[in-house]
């Protein structure tokens, strides 16, 4: 009977272990600085802008090639 409870028992504690486990690790991250976020996300938005024009211009290019050489 008690060999019973502790194998269930046994059975839910890596679950538990697992959720400590993550807690730990996340207790140990070098989160960054309000400061450094907001640079981060700044950047972020001006790369995806650059290359959002970018693809577009190619886009553009591409779609006027296909006009002018194939459907003239």
């Amino acid at each position: 009977m008690v060999s019973k409870k502790v194998s269930a028992i046994k059975g839910r504690l890596p679950r538990f272990r697992f959720v400590g486990d993550i807690i730990g690790e996340l207790k140990k991250v070098t989160w960054p600085t309000r400061d450094e976020a907001l640079r981060l996300t700044f950047m972020v938005l001006v790369v995806c802008a650059v290359v959002g024009v970018i693809l577009a211009l190619l886009d553009y290019g591409f779609g006027r090639l296909v006009q002018d050489v194939f459907l003239k």
